[in-house]
């Protein structure tokens, strides 16, 4: 893992929580949620892989 993916997932969340902040200040509570909920699930599909290979390397650890 370097530091790009670090870096990656630091930038989707600032810009999820500004987004975010000015839909809540302007009303738009739904939006917020749905730019919120969208935020999560990018960052899950960027850290799938990662996920990935943690997982097998727990099981090579472990011998499963």
């Amino acid at each position: 893992m370097d530091i790009s993916l670090i870096i990656k997932v630091a930038g989707v969340g600032i810009l999820v929580s500004v987004a975010a902040q000015i839909l809540s200040k302007s009303g738009r509570d739904e939006q917020s949620m749905l730019v919120t909920l969208t935020g999560i699930v990018v960052v899950l599909l960027m850290l799938v892989d990662e996920i990935a290979l943690l997982f097998d390397r727990i099981c090579a650890v472990f011998g499963f």
